[in-house]
């Protein structure tokens, strides 16, 4: 017995080791970690429990029986994050390059299945150079089983891929699958095609960061989530994302007790917002005002940024935040924002986090590019998403509230439970200047003084149909609010909703316009 348990010890530390040590030198040298080093720095410590460590594949030809190593190219277990239930599973890059082959994928299927059985949420630590060459379509088979996995697990866990290296191919479609996707600058790349294809078939010259880099994927694509400069960093954040998510969709995300009292008075509010329509201000001050201690999570920060998205707790309640951003773009709805706010709101909508959206939204974004680009469809993402959602939801118009983008920022006609409005609120189908050019162009066109007849009939319409009462005096506004109290009255609004419940009719799913 003593005999095996040291040649157990010896093949443990082995397998702990890698099988060699120049390959963890040239990964340091990359700038990157081992995954056993990203799996310390992601759990609690001495938490994790790995599954199939002495796993090998049974492949034959083109070298492969000559190298086996134990874990073949994959790390899989649990642990915990600050002591919550968690699933993992990480490339090893050391061994293969962390490319996929059918023993490495009947390890994440299995880690994954132990995820869903238990209803804990799955981290994919990515770092791997796509499928195994050499074990041909079983290595392509094994992404089948992962992607109809994280198909299954939608909506059931959070799932959170961190992409730490290379992510080509087939291999990126899992990141996309999963709800949040985490990137380092300068090591993680993602792309279905790689630079010399892109050459062989266009003549395009491009670099791996210049095509699929972080920067790229968080700015212009909108696949990544978050960005970060270092892994520590990013595995920090991980940590910190997963304490606002529940565990499953069964259950509420987790509350926490908060020194901010829930009925502060939100003085900054009424010098932060300008009673002018046309002037910008920074709505993430808005939303520093309202949560507690000023603190709050915003996703896709550099994507889409005339619409933030954002989660943070209201009295130590998670909520999810869609917020019109006046400093880019006037705050107005275009493709990218549709897209953006409606991945959020379905997310949050799946795991059971309230929804408070802040409006100061002119309208859709006008242009030939943005209509043969299909902001009809593509924006009826966005309203898809708020109507199917039985969460709570409470919407508050700060300003101005135009046209169709007021209905699709979770107006009282689709579907919010409650509606307050400052006192500078503006709810009409267009601004009033646009409306008097329309409703009275003739007359203005026919006047001796056009300008002063057109004045006339835009200090009209602001009378008779864009007062700030006109909304609520019609019950589509609930109340009009001191700026001051939106705070409380958010909290004493989601405290009264958390009970909602909504039934939605029986069917196998909705047909919403992907």
């Amino acid at each position: 017995m003593h005999e095996r348990l040291d040649e157990l010890a010896a093949l443990q530390r082995e397998v702990a080791d890698g099988p060699d040590p120049s390959a963890t030198q040239r990964q340091h040298a990359r700038g990157k970690l081992t995954v056993r080093e990203r799996i310390e720095l992601l759990l609690d410590k001495d938490s994790f429990t790995e599954v199939e460590p002495l796993r090998r594949h049974r492949a034959t030809g083109f070298g492969l029986e000559a190298k086996r190593p134990h874990g073949d190219g994959v790390v899989t277990g649990w642990g915990t994050v600050e002591g919550r239930q968690v699933f993992v599973f990480g490339h090893d890059f050391r061994i293969f390059g962390g490319a996929l082959g059918e023993a490495h994928a009947q390890k994440i299927h299995k880690i994954m299945d132990m995820a869903e059985a238990a209803g804990a949420p799955l981290i994919a630590l990515s770092d791997g150079a796509g499928a195994r060459i050499q074990e041909g379509v079983t290595a392509l088979a094994g992404y089948g089983g992962i992607f109809t996995r994280n198909v299954r697990m939608s909506g059931v866990i959070p799932q959170i891929s961190v992409i730490l290296g290379p992510c080509a191919g087939g291999a990126a479609y899992s990141p996309a699958l999963t709800d949040f996707v985490f990137m380092v600058r300068g090591t993680a790349q993602m792309y279905i095609t790689g630079p010399d294809v892109v050459h062989a078939v266009t003549g395009e010259r491009v670099s791996h960061d210049e095509l699929g880099g972080g920067d790229v994927h968080s700015a212009r694509s909108g696949v990544s989530t978050f960005l970060h400069d270092d892994e520590e960093s990013c595995l920090a954040d991980v940590r910190h994302l997963l304490s606002m998510l529940p565990a499953n969709n069964r259950e509420l995300p987790p509350e926490e007790d908060s020194d901010d009292p829930w009925d502060r008075s939100g003085d900054a509010l009424v010098n932060l917002v300008p009673a002018n329509p046309h002037q910008a201000y920074d709505m993430r001050r808005v939303i520093e005002e309202l949560t507690d201690d000023g603190d709050y999570f915003e996703l896709h920060e550099r994507w889409a940024p005339n619409l933030l998205t954002a989660l943070a707790r209201l009295g130590g309640q998670v909520v999810g935040i869609v917020a019109n951003q006046p400093m880019a773009g006037a705050g107005a709805l275009d493709i990218a924002a549709s897209e953006k706010g409606a991945r959020f709101v379905q997310f949050c909508d799946s795991f059971n986090i309230p929804l408070v959206t802040l409006v100061d939204v002119p309208g859709f974004l006008p242009g030939t590019d943005q209509e043969h680009d299909g902001i009809i469809r593509r924006g009826a993402k966005l309203l898809y998403a708020y109507c199917n959602a039985t969460v709570p939801r409470v919407q508050v118009i700060l300003r101005k509230a135009y046209g169709g983008a007021y209905i699709v920022m979770d107006s009282r006609s689709i579907g919010c439970d409650l509606s307050f409005a400052w006192p500078t609120n503006e709810i009409a189908v267009m601004g009033a200047e646009g409306a008097a050019g329309v409703v009275f162009r003739r007359e203005i066109a026919a006047a001796d003084n056009p300008d002063l007849a057109r004045a006339r009939r835009v200090a009209e319409y602001k009378r008779e149909l864009m007062h700030p009462y006109y909304a609520a005096e019609r019950g589509l506004v609930d109340d009009v609010i001191d700026p001051r109290r939106t705070r409380e009255m958010l909290i004493k609004s989601l405290r009264m909703l958390r009970t909602k419940h909504a039934q939605l009719p029986e069917r196998k799913h909705g047909n919403q316009p992907v």
